[in-house]
């Protein structure tokens, strides 16, 4: 920092206050007893104002610059306007010490030696308010709402707007230390607003949605005193010689500062970042505005009673005891350093920021002293204050880290012109005499120049051996290592050096001289290359080594090699180049500018070096610089450049071209003319491409290359011939031209006239020409099966299954005939093509079970399963219907699956005969059980039952028969022995009904039961024990009564001969099995059945009979004896056997049997057939053809009107048997 005096006057009087207008352009000065109004412009004296009486101690500008206030020892107050007019004047019973304007409202405070008064000109009278001691300063907050007042007695007291007392700062040395001087600092309260904002945001969007902070709770919150911290610092200078800082509340911040002087004003910058202060010490000072000392602004011969600080600029003002008013001019001098991508600068004197120029990170670094000079170097940061030298490394050594720490201190005060640091060692540059030090302040080595030292940079090099590179004002340059005494001279020209900088290499050096010319030099032979005018800064490229850029006149000059300069505008000083960022510094301030590289690329493109415009756009270029060096390298058949230029640019087309150019390189072409024959193809250039084709004998390529472009006259007029072969071939391609401009119907013609069918048929095909396509396919001969093929797909795509059929018949195609009937679903027609040709029969009835499938029809599923021959399949879907019947208690249909699932096995058993027969007769069973179960289930679950209590009786008996073991799933114990046990009660049979309760004791009862079961067993117990004897079953083999409940199950506890039920009423049927000789075949049975032997007939007559003394009347019908019938004979058994001794007939038996007497179960092989014989021929049973289940003939007749089917296996009565 550093001031000049700008202008001078001197009055008469002391000058003990002055106010400059807020626009600037006017000062305002108490001199005597008069007011002066000057020019800052010029600094002419525009008018003396005469009002007072006596001598003005103070003066004010409102701060909406309309007028201005002044105040004298004549006790009055007088307002002025902008015009320089008086328009009111007031007094007070004290000479007038201090005047302000309130920078809001425009109200006016007045203070004299015994009040202060609030005046605005909204109101009439001024408003005054008693003090205890004598007011020397005053000053508005910068939100107008407040008014502090120091005193004599050194109390700081701060009121509201209506002047009442809100904070009173009592100083500690009191009377004896006077407050002389007070200021708010002006920092922009807009700042802080926007700082409270943007915390609230970041502090809500790390919540849920939805704000919970508002900005005046942030302010609470963060904030104890948001206004006092961030806003309101007031600054207080009194005659005990301190400076001290305190909150709107209070509040001391900070020590107090030792002055050594006692100071008469202090005043704050435009933006509160200085802080300007005279007294005593007959000088004006700058400190921070924490109250740091930075220098002095300007000494005088008397007291400095008053400063002021021009709106928003640097000018200050001084008002002097002697009557010398002085104006000076601060200049901030740009204290920095920079290295690559890192530059370090100065900011608000005491603080150094160490910014990122790629990333714009920045990091702060507070020194708390005047930083006097900062050098930068790789991890290196060196500091000078005034006392002392701050080294700094990065705590780590990635490239992107920003965060210093202190490395040495080095505590000594230098004096010094340039400051350089390096890994080990800091330089000092004191005019000709360079000092190297090490960190420890040891004075290792010294160069003594011939010449003042203009410029200083660090080149690099090994740690603890780094270059210098060093300009003097003489002209000479040089290179110094920090480990070599000696200092080498690279060359030495007439000028004095102003900038300079060594390429990447060391292979050229770039001087700015004192003339502006930038010079650039071979090191190595000393050559000056090329100069250039116009110059003030200069850098070499870090990643090109023919590149370098200076600025000067307003411009940036990029040269790449020895080509002409390119220029464009840009204010500053170019300091660093690296890549495509050029660093400038402007003014106070660096950035990084992204320069595209283009100029210089294409003068590289001009001379066709296609190596060095690649490298100067990896630089940094646009997108069409990248294609333009791409489309020109291919042309100059460099494709190594050009294919890592498409690269970047992503043109995979072009990049199938080169590659497809090398790999003909590697197989041995070498005709660079058809080489660039393709280039042209590719870039558009057809006609200079057909020329090169022609010229290299290539001319079907150019054919190609025509037809593809639908070029059909360029192609004709370079054929030149009229060969049918041509034309077709001509025709053929003017088809794909039609196509391909959507003109398919003249496309299809033509390529119907050129012979290509199949393309005929594609095209007319997708457009759904149907009327054209059957047309087409009627003339076709039935040997083009292909084209045939694809006009039937197309017929089935549009659901023309009719056409598609004609051509498969055409063709004699059966089996995609048969596929297009099952994908049409017309399964009539693919069943009648199954019977004239069974080896379809998968392909029908397999796709046709899937659709019944599909469509919930899951039983004509499963047959047509079974008739394609898909046994697993089949069994598949039975298995899931089964269980679906079950759980969702359809008892009925579960009895009906198993019962197919039986006989599905029994026609898989033909295959795997053990383990299929086990599981017929297990599903036999269990689909007589739910058969039987769905009765009982019905009869539980719902209010009213069909069937009779006989009925009822016998189902749950037979079902409790079976139920010895685990129940199936589904069927339940206790329905069945409640069933059992309430029709038992019914019907008389006592003892089956208390077994039967007995029984349900030791199960779970549901609750719904328990009630009515529990009364029940009770009433049941004062029944007699035991069973009606018209429930008693007879055994029809042996004629045993058998007892209600058996424990041999359902078969005679006597014979052992298993009982035949009636399916629907479920009585003992009067039939016997019997079975057949081992040499008597069933054909052979049945035909011996079928004979029938004739009885003898007799007529019936009385016959008279004597014996002894008796005669009697005999009626002879001629009915046999039964001993005399060969199968009752058979019957017989031995008595108490425990074996089931079965009837075994031989020839004569059976010829003796009726054909109506007599059933016949027809098994399937391999089961056998099973026969049996009714002993009672009056009763009329009825056995159904299918399932082989016996009902007696009026019980069966009945349930098939009911359900016209059988109602166990669901025949329909008019199935064929």
């Amino acid at each position: 920092m550093r001031s000049c005096t700008t202008a001078r006057e001197v009055e008469e009087h002391n000058i003990y206050d002055l106010a400059f207008r807020p626009d600037g352009s006017q000062l305002i000065v108490a001199a005597g007893n008069r007011v002066l109004v000057y020019d800052t412009a010029d600094g002419t004296l525009i008018q003396p104002l005469k009002g007072h009486k006596d001598t003005v101690y103070c003066v004010a500008y409102a701060k909406d610059g309309k007028r201005f206030a002044s105040g004298s020892a004549d006790k009055s107050i007088i307002i002025w306007t902008s015009k320089l007019e008086g328009i009111l004047k007031y007094t007070h019973n004290d000479s007038i010490q201090c005047v302000a304007y309130n920078p809001v409202t425009h109200q006016l405070a007045s203070c004299s030696s015994g009040d202060f008064g609030l005046w605005s000109p909204e109101q009439k009278s001024v408003s005054k308010h008693k003090v205890s001691s004598k007011i020397t300063c005053c000053g508005w907050t910068n939100d107008g709402q407040y008014l502090a007042l120091g005193m004599m007695n050194g109390v700081v007291s701060i009121r509201n707007k209506n002047g009442e007392e809100k904070v009173k700062i009592e100083r500690p040395g009191g009377s004896s230390s006077p407050i002389w001087s007070i200021a708010w600092n002006p920092s922009n309260p807009t700042l802080v607003n926007i700082y409270i904002n943007e915390l609230a945001k970041e502090l809500n969007n790390l919540t849920a949605p939805g704000p919970i902070l508002t900005e005046s709770e942030i302010k609470c919150l963060l904030f104890a005193d948001y206004r006092d911290e961030h806003n309101d610092i007031l600054a207080v200078a009194d005659w005990g010689q301190r400076l001290s800082f305190y909150q709107l509340s209070g509040k001391q911040m900070g020590k107090d500062r030792q002055l050594n002087f006692d100071p008469c004003c202090v005043s704050f910058f435009s933006k509160g970042e200085y802080i300007v202060m005279g007294g005593s010490d007959k000088q004006a000072s700058l400190y921070t505005k924490d109250g740091v000392r930075l220098g002095t602004i300007g000494e005088q011969s008397s007291w400095v009673w008053t400063c002021r600080v021009k709106p928003d600029s640097n000018y200050v003002v001084l008002g002097c005891q002697d009557g010398t008013i002085a104006f000076f001019q601060l200049i901030f001098s740009t204290v920095h350093g920079l290295y690559k991508d890192r530059y370090a600068y100065r900011d608000s004197m005491t603080d150094v920021i160490v910014q990122h120029l790629i990333t714009e990170q920045k990091v702060r670094i507070k020194c708390r002293e005047l930083v006097k000079k900062i050098a930068i170097y790789r991890s290196r940061l060196a500091i000078q204050l005034p006392e002392k030298i701050l080294i700094y490394e990065l705590h780590s050594d990635d490239s992107s880290d920003m965060h210093y720490r202190v490395k040495e201190k080095i505590c000594k005060r230098f004096e010094c012109n340039l400051l350089v640091v390096c890994s080990q060692h800091i330089i000092l540059c004191q005019e000709k005499r360079l000092q190297c030090l090490s960190f420890t302040a040891v004075r290792e080595k010294e160069w003594l120049m011939e010449s003042l030292i203009r410029y200083i940079k660090v080149i690099g090099g090994p740690s603890g051996r780094e270059g210098l590179l060093v300009g003097l004002k003489n002209g000479a340059i040089l290179k110094i290592f920090v480990d070599n005494p000696f200092a080498i001279t690279l060359l030495k020209q007439n000028t004095s050096v102003r900038c300079l900088d060594m390429s990447t290499s060391r292979s050229k050096l770039a001087v700015v001289d004192e003339h502006n010319t930038c010079l650039v030099y071979d090191i190595n032979t000393k050559e000056l290359l090329f100069q250039e005018p116009n110059a003030n800064s200069v850098a070499w490229n870090t990643q090109c080594e023919d590149m370098l850029c200076f600025s000067g006149s307003g411009y940036l000059n990029i040269k790449a090699s020895n080509f002409p300069v390119h220029q464009q505008k840009l204010q500053g000083f170019v300091v660093g180049y690296n890549g495509s960022k050029i660093f400038c510094l402007h003014v106070y301030s660096m950035a990084a500018v992204e320069v595209p590289q283009s100029a210089p690329m294409y003068q590289y493109l001009e001379r066709r070096m296609f190596q060095e415009a690649y490298q100067i756009a990896c630089l940094g270029v646009t997108d069409n610089d990248w294609k333009d060096l791409a489309t020109e390298a291919l042309e100059g058949l460099d494709f190594h450049t050009a294919k890592k230029a498409f690269i970047r640019v992503r043109d995979l087309r072009y990049l199938e071209l080169i590659n497809s150019i090398e790999e003909r390189k590697k197989r041995g072409e070498s005709n660079n003319q058809l080489f660039l024959a393709d280039v042209y193809a590719y870039q558009g250039k057809f006609h200079e491409a057909a020329k090169l084709y022609r010229k290299t004998g290539h001319d079907s390529r150019a054919l190609s290359m025509y037809t593809d472009l639908r070029m059909f006259e360029y192609e004709c007029d370079f054929l030149g011939s009229a060969d049918p072969k041509d034309t077709k071939l001509l025709m053929k391609k003017q088809a794909d031209w039609a196509k391909n401009s959507k003109e398919p119907r003249a496309a299809a013609d033509m390529y119907l006239t050129a012979g290509e069918h199949m393309k005929a048929i594609e095209i007319i095909g997708e457009h759904g020409w149907m009327d054209m396509l059957i047309d087409l396919a009627r003339k076709l001969d039935k040997a083009e099966r292909e084209p045939l093929s694809r006009c039937a797909v197309f017929f089935k795509k549009f659901n023309h299954h009719g056409y598609a059929a004609e051509i498969y018949n055409k063709m004699g195609d059966l089996k995609a005939l048969v596929q297009l009937h099952v994908d049409a679903r017309h399964w009539d027609e693919a069943f009648s093509l199954v019977e004239k040709h069974s080896q379809f029969r998968d392909d029908v009835y397999v796709p046709y079970a899937q659709w019944l499938a599909e469509h919930d029809r899951f039983e004509e599923a499963q047959r047509a399963f079974h008739k394609a021959g898909r046994q697993a399949e089949a069994v598949r879907v039975l298995e899931q219907l089964t269980h679906n019947a079950v759980v969702e208690s359809r008892f009925n249909d579960a009895s009906y699956y198993y019962w197919m699932l039986s006989m599905q096995c029994l026609d898989i058993a033909r295959e795997k005969k053990e383990e299929m027969l086990k599981k017929f007769h297990s599903f036999q069973h269990l689909a007589e059980l739910y058969h039987v179960y769905h009765s009982v289930h019905r009869y539980m679950s719902e209010p009213f039952s069909s069937n009779m209590p006989e009925i009822l009786f016998n189902i749950s008996r037979f079902l409790f028969h079976n139920l010895t073991r685990d129940a199936p799933m589904g069927i339940s114990k206790v329905d069945t022995l409640y069933a059992l046990a309430k029709q038992s009660k019914l019907l008389g049979a006592y003892k089956v009904a208390r077994h039967a309760f007995e029984k349900l004791q030791g199960l779970k009862i549901p609750s719904r039961y328990q009630d009515s079961m529990e009364l029940s067993c009770l009433t049941v117990r004062s029944k007699p024990y035991r069973d009606s004897e018209d429930l008693i079953p007879m055994c029809y083999r042996c004629s045993t009564n058998n007892p209600l409940l058996n424990n041999q199950g359902n078969s005679c506890i006597n014979c052992r001969q298993p009982f035949i039920y009636s399916a629907s009423s479920y009585e003992v049927l009067p039939l016997v099995e019997f079975y057949l000789e081992d040499d008597i075949s069933d054909e052979e049975a049945v035909s011996l059945i079928d004979l029938e032997v004739p009885r003898v007939q007799t007529n019936s007559s009385w016959q008279e009979m004597s014996s002894g003394e008796s005669q009697c009347l005999r009626m002879d019908d001629g009915t046999e004896d039964p001993e005399d019938d060969p199968f009752t004979a058979k019957l017989s058994f031995e008595q108490g056997g425990r074996a089931f001794v079965p009837v075994l007939v031989n020839r004569a038996v059976l010829r003796s049997m009726s054909r109506r007497d007599v059933l016949i179960k027809r098994w399937p092989r391999p089961l056998s057939w099973q026969y049996y014989r009714s002993l009672l021929p009056d009763v009329s049973i009825t056995m159904c053809p299918s399932c082989f289940q016996m009902f007696h003939s009026e019980d069966y007749e009945l349930l098939v009107l009911q359900h016209n089917c059988c109602p166990y296996c669901r025949r329909p009565i008019d199935e064929p048997s």
